[in-house]
């Protein structure tokens, strides 16, 4: 018995692997046909190799509210996600010309204002934001890019065209499970894999090198990666990225600023520190400059990054660029600084500040997903449609409370695809919402590379939307296929 459902509903809104009549889309056919022909004990035995390996890789994350525990093996699932070269074609360009745009706003904010000025984004939106850096403000980054690494979630429209959920640019994290989840496929399902002309992924920490260290003037530039430690939800990802690129895995506590240059503290001394690819809140970076209760970051940090001795990744203050508020003004960055159209749409945005559009989702908050303007991961936000009585009376309350502070969306219905599940007692394959997080490094020559894939998030309990890890999310392989004559010159996966 093949192991897809016989009720699996690719009908409801748009399915990755199945179009209107239920039949395969065409990159989708060996795949299709790989696991019509499974069944269930190979299937559940291939899951279980794969789950071995992630555990004796250590591919975990934290779950700061799960009391059974701090490590969880991240929840991974089989069927990979495939993407045609021509829909990667656009994504790669819409995110390049996205980043584009958002390091040249960013520049702008610390410096002229002119899209201030010219009244296409509120000063008042800025300069109330708690994510806007006055730090920063007159400060050179490196190229003028201050975002050097991002991460833009993605999901379908009602005809399937890519629109753009939200940015993230502060510390975007996942990119080592998109590596991993590769590597597992590639041991547990090797000729599935072989039979599909995939791109690679596994050049990432070299494309994160190379930006990081084309920040810096030094000869041979030293790299670290300052991580919270041991207990943050992506410390293995932390780990990981350090040991790919080489660099020095390092806490505030291994750093200290001696006369506006950062050293390192080694059995052998002092080591100077040129590029420090930070994973660490701006409020907690420098107790000198922000929160002075931090114990994470290093007093006098922001000295010797404003003296021209260090370059930071990603530089504070990037993040009032990825406030919810923000994104809904992108369209009209990238027409302002690129005189383009935006290649990717964005979702459409209410704005709770302005009268109007509190009024319209106060009437329609029960089809409207809510969303604080400066969080992450999935919290603190509510779906109207899942909410109950006392949680929609409290967001009327908070939004009426603070409305700046909030943003509001339609529900996305988010497309499907194929995911081994049980569902009602029954194993098998059946639809998932899943949305895509693709990655991408901006050098100091202000080029941008995109990874050809990223990571697909799945949300994992049936009619869930919410595919972060932290609320119970997990995540496939994303499968860029090359065109028919495309393959050469370039390594498989």
């Amino acid at each position: 018995m093949s192991v897809i459902h016989p009720d699996y509903n690719s009908t409801a809104f748009f399915d990755e692997m199945f179009d209107t009549d239920g039949n395969p889309r065409p990159h989708y056919k060996k795949l299709f046909a790989r696991f019509l022909n499974s069944n269930h004990d190979e299937l559940a035995h291939i899951q279980r190799m794969a789950d071995i390996s992630l555990l004796n890789q250590g591919i975990t994350f934290t779950v700061y509210s799960d009391a059974r525990g701090t490590e969880k093996i991240f929840p991974f699932d089989l069927i990979p996600r495939l993407i045609t070269a021509k829909e990667w074609q656009q994504v790669e360009s819409g995110v390049q010309q996205r980043l584009q745009a958002l390091n040249l706003f960013l520049h702008d904010l610390y410096h002229e204002q002119a899209i201030l000025k010219d009244g296409v984004v509120p000063t008042d939106m800025i300069v109330n934001s708690p994510l806007f850096c006055r730090e920063m403000s007159g400060l050179d980054a490196p190229g003028g890019i201050y975002t050097h690494i991002g991460g833009i979630d993605l999901i379908r429209g009602e005809h399937g065209e890519f629109m753009v959920l939200e940015d993230n640019l502060r510390s975007p994290s996942g990119v080592s499970y998109v590596i991993e989840n590769r590597l597992v496929m590639g041991r547990v399902m090797p000729k599935l894999l072989q039979q599909h002309r995939v791109r690679s992924v596994n050049q990432y920490p070299q494309m994160l090198f190379n930006a990081l260290v084309s920040l810096s003037q030094a000869e041979n530039p030293t790299l670290a990666v300052l991580t919270p430690g041991t207990y943050n939800a992506a410390y293995f990802e932390h780990a990981f990225l350090a040991d790919q690129m080489g660099a020095e895995l390092v806490e505030g506590s291994d750093l200290i600023v001696i006369q506006d240059v950062l050293y390192m503290k080694t059995t052998d001394g002092l080591k100077r520190i040129d590029v420090l690819y930070r994973r660490v809140d701006d409020d907690f970076l420098d107790p000198l400059a922000f929160n002075p209760d931090s114990l994470l970051g290093i007093a006098g940090i922001m000295h010797a990054y404003r003296a021209g001795n260090l370059a930071l990744a990603n530089a504070p203050g990037a993040g009032v660029a990825d406030d919810k508020a923000i994104y809904a003004y992108t369209p009209d960055m990238i027409r302002y600084y690129l005189n383009e159209e935006p290649i990717l749409p964005i979702v459409p945005t209410y704005l709770c500040v302005r009268d109007d559009d509190r009024k319209y989702v106060l009437e329609n908050l029960q089809q409207m997903v809510v969303k604080p303007t400066d969080a992450s991961g999935g919290y603190g936000m509510l779906v109207g449609c899942a909410a109950s009585r006392q949680q929609l009376a409290e967001f009327r309350r908070k939004i009426a409370e603070k409305p700046a502070a909030y943003i509001a969306q339609p529900i996305q219905k988010l497309s499907t695809h194929p995911t081994r599940v049980a569902q009602d007692g029954v194993e098998g394959l059946f639809p998932r919402h899943v949305d895509l997080r693709p990655f991408a490094v901006c050098s100091a020559d202000g080029s941008v590379n995109v990874l050809p894939g990223g990571l697909t998030r799945v949300a994992l309990p049936q009619d869930s939307l919410v595919v972060n890890s932290s609320q119970g999310g997990g995540s496939k392989d994303t499968w860029v296929l090359y065109d028919s004559a495309d393959a050469r010159g370039e390594k498989h996966a």
